[in-house]
This record gives structure tokens, sequence and C-alpha cells, in this order.
């Protein structure tokens, strides 16, 4: 659908989305650092009965993850204020009749990256860990450094994140007229080519059994992708 607007007209609106994103989410951030402690703790979770104590080689070391932590923190909060900009940014080029499923974009979008990451949290990190561990048990001491381990982490999680959104996009996509379910079962056989690159790109590690892990609830993924959009093409007809 055509909106009229120029690209001028369209970047003004680009940045001012971004600005109305970074504002809560640097105020978020900022509430976020005197809880980075307890939620270093949490994060500790998936090591838990793999790595004994964590690590720390500089001064500043602990104090980066700190940051590090209440930016993650902060996004994780703000995931809904971003998607509904991200929804009012993309909003004309839909129907008006489109235009009502801003509730269900931003619900089903938000869920989407909790249980993508809540998967990576509780799934994927705890198994990864262990594999990765003991890969050399018995014969190497590890010596983890807090900022690596924390990385690891929040990598899987948001990565994890990230990938679960893949229906909400697909369900997008369909509405604004790009794809439908034709086309995704067409490309099938590139998109799983497509998704197992992905793995391996979100995947921290270069091993293959971690990036299966991540691949494989992809492919489901977008199954059910392909059925969110033959549903989606239903319901408009």
């Amino acid at each position: 659908m055509d909106t009229g607007q120029t690209l001028v007209e369209h970047l003004t609106e680009l940045r001012k989305r971004i600005v109305y994103c970074l504002v809560p989410f640097l105020l978020a951030a900022i509430a976020s650092v005197s809880f980075s402690k307890r939620i270093l703790g949490l994060l500790r979770f998936p090591s838990r009965g793999v790595i004994e104590k964590l690590a720390f080689f500089s001064p500043q070391e602990v104090a980066v993850v700190y940051v590090k932590i209440a930016l993650f923190s902060s996004l994780i909060l703000s995931v809904p204020i971003i998607l509904y900009q991200v929804w009012k940014f993309i909003s004309p080029a839909l129907e008006e009749g489109q235009k009502k499923h801003i509730v269900v974009f931003i619900f089903c979008a938000s869920m989407a990256f909790f249980l993508g990451g809540a998967f990576g949290y509780f799934g994927l990190a705890p198994i990864s860990l262990k594999f990765l561990i003991n890969l050399a048990r018995g014969e190497l001491v590890p010596v983890i450094s807090i900022s690596k381990y924390i990385s690891f982490v929040l990598a899987l999680i948001l990565g994890c994140g990230l990938v679960f959104e893949m229906p909400v996009l697909i369900w997008l996509l369909t509405k604004l007229g790009i794809v439908n379910a034709a086309l995704l079962r067409k490309k099938r056989k590139y998109a799983v080519a497509a998704i197992f690159i992905l793995a391996a790109i979100i995947t921290p590690t270069t091993d293959p059994f971690n990036m299966c892990l991540l691949a494989m609830p992809m492919l489901i993924l977008y199954e059910i992708s392909i059925w969110v959009s033959r549903w989606n093409q239903r319901q408009a007809r």
C-alpha cells in the first residue's frame, strides 16, 4: 500500500521512532544498574553443576559485565515499547482494517521473544555449557572469565528470543502482502539452508552440536510460520 510519503518523511519518521525507543531504553538501563548483581546471580543458573566459580582478569571486567547486564535487562523491559514503535512505523503501509491488530501484534511478539529467551536460558544454555565443558573434563581445568560467560549466555538468550519472532514476522509480512504460504513452501529448501547458516551465526560457539540445537526449533518455527501465513490468508478472504 502506497503511503504517499517521501523518502525524507520516511527517514524523519524512522528517526522519531528510534528516539522513542532509546529514551525508555536508557532510563530502564539506568534503573537496572543497581540490580545488576542480583541479575548476575540469576544468569549463573545455566552453569549450576558445571562451572563452580567464574574468574575475572582485569580490574574493570566486573564493572563492564554489570553494565552489559543492565543494558540487556533494559532491552528485555523495553521490548513492548520497541514493538509498539515498530508497529507505528509500519502502520501507514497497512489497510485501515489491519491497524486494529496492534494489541495482538505487541502481545504475540512479546510472548514469542520471552518464550525464545526462556528456551535459551532454561534449555539451550545449560545443555551447551555441559557439553562444551565436558569435552575437556579430566584433562583440563576450566577457568571461565565472567565476561566470556555472560556474553555466551546473553547471546543465546537474545538469539533465541529473536529467532522465536519468526511466526510473528511472517504474520506481519503476510498482512503486508510480501509473502504467502505458497511462497514459503516453495522456498523451503532455501530456508533450511538459511536457518543453519543463521544458527551458526547466532550460536556463540563453532561446534555443530549447539548449532543443531538452535536450528531444530528454527525449522519447527518455519513450519509454524507457513501455517500462520495460510491461516492469515484465509482470514483475509
